[in-house]
């Protein structure tokens, strides 16, 4: 079983970018007698899984396929086998097999090698539009293109956290988003509201988005990397365009996050049930004015707390005339306790068209960060 799961691996590196999934596929034939072998691929609105060769979209949440996604687990239905196509956290999609050998040490090796598949997506998706053209139902404006390549993925896990968050409306967002990279020892999150209209919208957000890598990776405090992507905005715009963001690092062995307030997205805190928005200070968002100083606060998280930072765009959007509003996040948020990040995240996006009666119609960013507990 291992040289079938080996054999699909060298067949995953040596193949062209664009044939993973046919390469994949002939090593499943040849040793599974398996006929056919389809990849599908959450959309960007995380609503439907999209096939990449031949056949139909599946919306259905109670379909194999979803269930599959869902639980992060293979699921076998009708000898039609779905598997998990996923890496460190990042859920890519679902791998279908048929027929599925009625054997587990098959499935399990199936499941393997749909995990090294997720890997190499991620390794060939730079140099191929094949994967991300057949991940939307629809044209993404130029102003989404430019928020969604800047996202380092959607979900993240190390055994100290678990992290997704999501864009809306996914395929015309402008000037939301947000950034994460950690080091083993700290991870740093960064949530910007953005503001204006189409792609200036969106190159605001790009701007202080690289602002706040160049400080980061250059070893600065939270403090500094604000400042720094503070004075890069203000020397561009003057004043004119700002944008408020909330800046986190939170130490992975203690749990103690550092936040900086720039005229922030809300900070929610979930523990044992309760909701609370944490209070903060407020300070001026990047690029409002000249050389800003900023301060840093400490908050102490527990093992199980849940972090959601959500936008205004989420507290704000209207249907029936009527405003989402803070009572009615708060109720939904206690419901998400037992979900995993990403499902959270999903859920109340999912909440909020059904609230709507379609796609927001201002931008929205939802975040959601747990701490399991001390890195090991």
């Amino acid at each position: 079983m291992s040289e079938t799961v080996d054999q699909a691996r060298r067949a995953l590196i040596e193949s062209p970018a664009d044939l993973l999934v046919d390469r994949v596929a002939a090593v499943l034939a040849g040793s599974y007698g398996v006929t056919g072998t389809e990849l599908f691929q959450v959309d960007y609105r995380l609503s439907a899984l999209l096939p990449l060769h031949d056949g139909e979209p599946v919306t259905s949440p109670g379909h194999p396929a979803w269930r599959c996604f869902d639980h992060q687990a293979p699921i076998v239905a009708e000898q039609v086998g779905y598997l998990p196509v996923s890496m460190r956290g990042e859920r890519r999609g679902v791998l279908r097999v048929t027929p599925v050998p009625d054997d587990p040490a098959a499935l399990a090796g199936l499941a393997e090698i749909a995990t090294a598949l997720a890997h190499e997506l991620a390794a060939v998706s730079a140099g191929t539009d094949v994967y991300r053209t057949a991940r939307r139902s629809r044209r993404l404006t130029l102003a989404a293109e430019m928020q969604w390549e800047m996202l380092p993925g959607r979900s993240r896990t190390r055994p100290a956290f678990r992290l997704a968050g999501q864009l809306e409306p996914a395929y015309a967002v402008r000037g939301d988003s947000f950034d994460w990279a950690d080091d083993g020892d700290r991870l740093w999150l960064s949530t910007i509201n953005g503001s204006g209209e189409g792609i200036e919208a969106a190159m605001l957000t790009t701007l202080a988005t690289h602002a706040l890598r160049n400080a980061r990776r250059a070893g600065l405090s939270l403090a500094d990397q604000a400042a720094l992507a503070d004075q890069a905005v203000y020397d561009v715009h003057r004043g004119s365009q700002h944008l408020a963001a909330l800046l986190m690092q939170l130490e992975l062995r203690t749990g103690v996050l550092t936040v900086v307030d720039a005229g922030s997205p809300r900070l929610v805190l979930l523990r044992d049930g309760e909701v609370t928005e944490q209070p903060l200070e407020e300070q001026f968002p990047l690029g409002m004015f000249e050389a800003t100083d900023y301060r840093e606060q400490h908050l102490e998280l527990r093992r199980g707390d849940r972090l959601f930072v959500v936008s205004d765009g989420v507290i704000d959007a209207t249907g029936q005339n009527l405003r989402y509003g803070e009572t009615a996040l708060d109720r939904f948020l206690r419901r998400t306790g037992r979900m995993e990040p990403l499902d959270a995240v999903r859920s109340l996006i999912g909440d909020l068209r059904a609230f709507v009666a379609g796609d927001l119609v201002d931008d929205a960013v939802v975040v959601c960060l747990d701490w399991t507990g001390p890195q090991p």
